[in-house]
C-alpha cells in the first residue's frame, strides 16, 4: 500500500490530550474540507507536493525516532484510501495512535477496528467540531459523536462569541462532560484574545472544559512547517 505523505517529523503536540508530550507526526495530504482559518492549507489539494511512502517505510521512520506518541494529520488522514491497516499497524507496533480527524469523515470504521482489536488505548482520535467561522459546520457527521470514548476528545477552534456558543451547545447536545469526553477550546490564532474565552468560560461556568492554546505557535515561528 502506498501513502501520500506531505511530511514526517518529530515535535511536541501542540494539541489534545498529549499536548507538550513528544510525538512523531505523519502529515497526509489531501482533505476533504477548506476551513477559513487552515493553517496548513498547502497541503488540501490532493496534488499537494508530497512523497509516496509504503506502510514499511513510514514505520521505519516512525521506529527510528525512538518517539512512542504518533499523530496522523493532515490534511484530512481518514480520507486516505487504506489508512486502516497502517492504524492498526502502528498501534499494534506498541506506539499510541492520535488520529486529528476533522469531524467530516464518519469515524465508525476505524471505532470498530480498534474494539475488535483491543487498541482502545492505543488508538485516539482528537476530533474537531467546525464552528461558523469555520464555513464547514454544515459538513460535520454528528454520528461520530455515538462512537467516541473516554479514549478520545473533542475539539472547538473558535474565533468569536458565535463560535463560542455553538461549542458550548454541542458539548450538551453531545452529552461530552457526563460520558468523561475531554472537551478543548482553542482561539483561532490572532482572531480571539484568549481571554475572552476564560471569561465566557466563566460566565456559563463551564467545568471541565479545557482552553487549550497551540504550543507550537508559541514556541516557534506561527508560519513555520515541520513543527
Amino acid at each position: 500500500m502506498i501513502y501520500r505523505v506531505a511530511e514526517c517529523f518529530a515535535s511536541i503536540n501542540g494539541e489534545s490530550s498529549r499536548a507538550g508530550e513528544l510525538a512523531y507526526f505523519i502529515r497526509f495530504v489531501g482533505c476533504n474540507l477548506n476551513c477559513s482559518y487552515c493553517d496548513t492549507a498547502w497541503a488540501i489539494p490532493q496534488d499537494a507536493p508530497c512523497v509516496e511512502m509504503t506502510s514499511e517505510e513510514i514505520m521505519d521512520k516512525i521506529s527510528e525516532s525512538g518517539i512512542k506518541n504518533v499523530t496522523l494529520t493532515g490534511g484530512e488522514p481518514l480520507i486516505q484510501k487504506d489508512i486502516n491497516p497502517l492504524i492498526e499497524r502502528i498501534a499494534s507496533g506498541g506506539f499510541r495512535v492520535e488520529l486529528e480527524t476533522n469531524g467530516a469523515v464518519a469515524i465508525e470504521e476505524t471505532a470498530m477496528l480498534r474494539k475488535e482489536k483491543n487498541l482502545q488505548d492505543k488508538i485516539t482520535f482528537t476530533l474537531d467540531y467546525k464552528c461558523p467561522s469555520s464555513g464547514m459546520e454544515e459538513a460535520m457527521v454528528m454520528e461520530n459523536y455515538d462512537h467516541l470514548t473516554s479514549w478520545d476528545s473533542v475539539k472547538f477552534v473558535v474565533g468569536n462569541r458565535e463560535d463560542l456558543e455553538k461549542a458550548r451547545e454541542v458539548i450538551r447536545e453531545m452529552n461530552l462532560l457526563d460520558r468523561n469526553i475531554p472537551v478543548y477550546i482553542s482561539p483561532v490564532f490572532g482572531s480571539i484574545h484568549p481571554e475572552t474565552i476564560v471569561e465566557y468560560m466563566k460566565q456559563y461556568k463551564m467545568n471541565d472544559v479545557h482552553l487549550q492554546l497551540q504550543l507550537h505557535k508559541f514556541i516557534w515561528d506561527p508560519d513555520k512547517r515541520g513543527v
